[in-house]
């Protein structure tokens, strides 16, 4: 009923923002782009609210010993909603932020996160901020459940930029581990001084026993501690060497579409004493949660006339969660079970996506002329990514390809994109994961965003 009732007030509030929005505006309401009420004359007093749905159809070969409901499946096709969100956020004063977002993620036939298909939607940011100087990015305080994170830019994404299908995953390195969907309750100070942007925070995480899942039994892999609880910290910094990044919220953009020209050099960290545990023998050991990573970053327009564009990331991780520490993730995965001989967890198109290792990630992606299809079905923007890990526990590299073009009929307000993505399969062989061969998945996604 509460949450009923939460959505009932959400949408009267959708539509008074529209209403209030249309009859302040100077311009027709087809030419607005965003529903915003300005709350001063000045417009830097506001309050904004977005919406974004990503809808997904897909076919994927499944992992050796796949079962769905009990059933052996070789291959899956579902649809699914990956993300639905609704972001309410504004500056109040000249120094005081707020910013949330409610919403659902994976949502498919399997209803992943909790097994219940009615209570799928939660809280994913909520939070207040205060700009301590008035009208600079300088230093911003600020405290709640939040997604300003360490680590990289893919570990705070602002998922409607997105320029590849998703964005790389094993950057939001404890996802529904000890957080909610990468967010964690938090006090941080962020900010812009000269070309350096930066944001330092320390964290509560969530215990592993409240994220939905049975607890992995101790064992010689290490795991999430169930013993004892200490706070994380992190950091993150990037040098702006041409253009500024927008700070306004915490969410990182992931392609500019040509409208601003970036390079940035980037690296963060988080840590978190006794994080993991492990068995030896009788004897239980604790391991400090260690994981650093540095990028480059590059989207600039190659022929602003023509409205071309050139997107590049290349960044390297090391994560340290202890030894032996391995963690099967399919995203949104359209299979619940596996046979007792295959990996625990290797299910439908899951593969190893975090572990005690290093990984190196690069992306590349091209925007093609505008208008290329016609001046009102817009253009296309092709990309290709790979995930190369190389983990304590796994022979060998984990290679994940990633082949994709975005047609962006109205850029990332409206957009569909056709993924192909290549990933291997593994069998055990004592503690140790041998690759066996590869499996495909494609997708279609449409993504509106206002």
């Amino acid at each position: 009923m509460l949450r009923n009732n939460f959505l009932i007030q959400l949408s009267i509030l959708f539509f008074v923002l529209t209403a209030s929005v249309y009859g302040q505006a100077q311009t027709p309401p087809a030419e607005r782009e965003e529903l915003k009420i300005n709350l001063n004359e000045k417009g830097n007093h506001y309050l904004k609210l977005t919406f974004l749905n990503q809808v997904w159809l897909r076919y994927n070969q499944s992992n050796p010993g796949t079962f769905v409901l009990n059933e052996p499946a070789t291959e899956t096709v579902d649809f699914g909603l990956r993300r639905t969100r609704i972001q309410f956020f504004g500056q109040i004063t000249d120094h005081v932020f707020f910013y949330t977002q409610f919403g659902q993620n994976n949502f498919n036939f399997l209803a992943q996160n909790s097994g219940n298909r009615k209570i799928q939607a939660f809280f994913h940011d909520v939070l207040g901020e205060y700009n301590v100087w008035k009208e600079s990015n300088r230093l911003k305080l600020g405290a709640g459940l939040t997604i300003t994170n360490g680590l990289s830019r893919f570990s705070q994404p602002s998922i409607g930029t997105i320029m590849t299908l998703d964005v790389p995953v094993f950057a939001q390195a404890t996802v529904d581990q000890t957080d909610e969907f990468s967010r964690k309750l938090s006090v941080y100070a962020r900010g812009q001084v000269g070309r350096l942007d930066y944001r330092v925070t320390i964290s509560d995480p969530f215990p592993i026993t409240t994220n939905g899942q049975p607890a992995a039994p101790i064992s010689q892999n290490s795991s999430f501690a169930q013993y004892g609880h200490h706070k994380q910290y992190q950091g993150f910094f990037m040098m702006n060497l041409l253009d500024r990044e927008p700070h306004t919220t915490p969410y990182m953009t992931g392609t500019y579409l040509g409208k601003k020209k970036i390079l940035n050099l980037e690296g963060g960290f988080i840590t978190q004493k006794n994080a993991t545990w492990n068995r030896e023998n009788i004897d239980t050991l604790y391991h400090s949660m260690n994981l650093w990573s540095v990028a480059l970053y590059y989207d600039a327009p190659v022929n602003s006339e023509k409205g071309t564009a050139l997107s590049l990331y290349a960044g390297y991780f090391n994560y340290d969660f202890g030894k032996g520490y391995l963690r099967y993730n399919g995203i949104m995965n359209p299979a619940n079970a596996v046979a007792a001989e295959y990996p625990s967890g290797s299910q439908g198109n899951a593969f190893p996506m975090f572990g005690t290792g290093n990984i190196v990630y690069v992306q590349a992606g091209y925007l093609m002329k505008k208008d290329l299809l016609g001046a009102s079905m817009g253009t296309l923007m092709p990309y290709a990514s790979l995930t190369s890990a190389r983990y304590d526990r796994v022979s060998g590299s984990m290679d994940v390809y990633d082949v994709g073009v975005n047609w962006l009929i109205s850029g990332h307000r409206s957009k569909i994109s056709f993924d192909y993505q290549h990933r291997p399969y593994y069998q055990e062989q004592g503690n140790e994961l041998i690759k066996q061969g590869g499996r495909n998945q494609f997708v279609i996604q449409y993504q509106i965003y206002i």
